[in-house]
């Protein structure tokens, strides 16, 4: 006969190996824009994740977005597999493209000038609760774009968009914050338009003159105009638009309807989908991804990398 003192301890043993494992501790690092800030700076971001549960804080500052994917790569070969992404969208831009088809989980805290990649996940302007998504928000596979070998998260173009945001990173940014797309918008609607020539998944698409050609992963793209209402980041699809409007009234006319949401209506833009873009361009131009100027090209392509990192967002989606 077993005795009750055994037969509790007995009991609680049992209890004990059938309870749910405790979830592991994340090995977490940070990878932050010294010259970008939200809410306290980056000493509350400290304070903040060591509040929570955390195995080891590897904490990497870089002076530009340029330097972040050596520290992203050497985080990875030390285990990190939760990474605080802090700074602006070129800078989120640059780490996805070092952590693309690892395991490693995102978190996105916004710190820059338009933070669109938060604005198009929900993740708010708010440090704590920023914080607090990237350990407790839900996990979902998010799908990249990949524009002549570099990935990104929201979007890249060519022509119009890509030359007013060249314009902005001349220190405009720094001095004027948002506004700074504004006014290098207002700068180049008179910009010439080009001879383009566009294929979509293999097959021709459009040949003509046009100002830009736009391909979204996400719906709100530069100046946080909502020009993919259609858009999913996990969809294995991404968006195309082109626009052939030339000079301030035509592009009045094509941005109110982008602004209203209805840019598919306006006469002088053309959207559809596509996993596969090809661009010929008449002539050599700059292109830019997630809010970064490249070097000019003549050609451009453009393809979807489904479900290519691990993001966290709010418990209630967007």
């Amino acid at each position: 006969m077993v005795k009750s003192a055994d037969r509790r301890s007995t009991d609680e043993s049992a209890t004990a190996d059938t309870a749910a494992p405790r979830a592991r501790a994340p090995r977490v690092a940070v990878i932050a824009h010294r010259k970008k800030t939200i809410g306290g700076g980056l000493d509350e971001l400290r304070k903040l994740i060591t509040g929570h549960d955390v195995a080891d804080l590897l904490w990497y500052e870089v002076p530009k977005s340029k330097k972040a994917p050596k520290k992203v790569r050497k985080a990875l070969e030390d285990g990190a597999d939760l990474f605080f992404l802090w700074g602006g969208d070129g800078t989120v831009q640059r780490c996805v493209d070092a952590l693309a088809g690892s395991d490693a989980t995102v978190a996105v805290i916004p710190a820059g000038t338009a933070n669109l990649l938060a604005r198009n996940l929900g993740i708010p302007e708010d440090l704590p609760e920023a914080v607090r998504i990237g350990f407790k928000g839900r996990r979902a596979k998010m799908d990249l774009g990949k524009i002549n070998g570099e990935h990104f998260a929201v979007m890249a173009g060519v022509g119009f968009d890509a030359e007013m945001i060249a314009d902005a990173d001349r220190g405009l940014k720094d001095r004027l914050g948002r506004f700074a797309y504004i006014w290098t918008g207002l700068r180049h609607v008179g910009g010439a338009v080009t001879p383009m020539r566009i294929k979509i998944d293999g097959n021709d698409w459009f040949e003509g003159d046009a100002s830009c050609v736009l391909v979204g992963n996400v719906g709100t793209v530069t100046g946080g105009i909502d020009v993919f209402e259609d858009a999913r980041f996990d969809d294995g699809w991404l968006e195309v638009g082109v626009s052939t409007a030339e000079g301030p009234i035509q592009w009045a006319r094509a941005l109110g309807r982008m602004s209203a949401g209805n840019a598919e209506k306006s006469p002088f833009v053309r959207i559809t989908r596509a996993r596969k873009v090809s661009v010929k361009l008449g002539t050599s131009m700059a292109y830019e991804l997630d809010g970064g100027a490249r070097d000019r090209a003549e050609r451009i392509t453009v393809e979807v990398v489904p479900q290519a990192i691990t993001v966290c967002l709010p418990d209630t989606p967007a």
